[in-house]
This record gives structure tokens, C-alpha cells and sequence, in this order.
């Protein structure tokens, strides 16, 4: 069983930077994808940026050039640096692990960019 825990959120104003972090306990094997997902009030969740077992990124065009997925091996840790934050950013961020047994969901974080 894998259990993925995000952190790093909050409120940030315009033009700034949040680094969301998700730890994951258990053993993760088979993995073919990783990924953040986000969900605004009243939208439909969306993938944000993607990186699969051979090392692809895949990104939404909205957040090309300002989001950075990466991952730590050795921490099984993935990570999502965010820069230039607009306000249209704002949503619960959730990371997501598909492995060939299923697929596992962290319990979301709230970012908010707001002045």
C-alpha cells in the first residue's frame, strides 16, 4: 500500500514561488507515471505537469516555463517548483503515482495566489 503526503502550500501574492513536496511511504514499484493534478472551485481536476518512468516531462501549456517537476530517488519524493504564481493558479494540488497495481492519490494541498 502507498500512502502520498503533499506539503508545502499556501497563500502566496503574484510573482512568487511555492515548492510542493510528496513523500511517499511504502514500497513504490512498477511506477509508469508521476504527476500533480489540480482542482479549482468549480473546475474539473486537471494533470499540471507529468513525468513518467523513462524521464518524459509533460507540462499544461498554462504553466510551461514557470512549473519544474522533478523527483528524488532516494527520498521517494516528488516535487513541483512553482514560479511566477498567478492568481489563476489557485486550487487544491494533488500528486498522483500510477504503478501497474493501481493507481494511489495524495489528500490535496491548497495553494492560493491572492494580493
Amino acid at each position: 500500500q502507498v500512502q502520498l503526503v503533499e506539503s508545502g502550500g499556501g497563500l502566496v501574492q503574484p510573482g512568487g514561488s511555492l515548492r510542493l513536496s510528496c513523500a511517499a511511504s511504502g514500497t513504490i514499484f512498477n511506477w509508469y507515471n508521476m504527476g500533480w493534478y489540480r482542482q479549482a472551485p468549480g473546475k474539473q481536476r486537471e494533470l499540471v505537469a507529468l513525468i513518467t518512468s523513462s524521464g518524459r516531462l509533460h507540462y499544461v501549456d498554462s504553466v510551461k516555463g514557470r512549473f519544474t517537476i522533478s523527483r528524488d530517488n532516494a527520498k521517494n519524493t516528488m516535487f513541483l517548483q512553482m514560479n511566477s504564481l498567478k492568481p489563476e493558479d489557485t486550487a487544491v494540488y494533488y500528486c498522483k503515482v500510477d504503478q501497474i497495481s493501481g493507481a494511489y492519490w495524495g489528500q490535496g494541498i491548497q495553494v492560493t495566489v491572492s494580493s
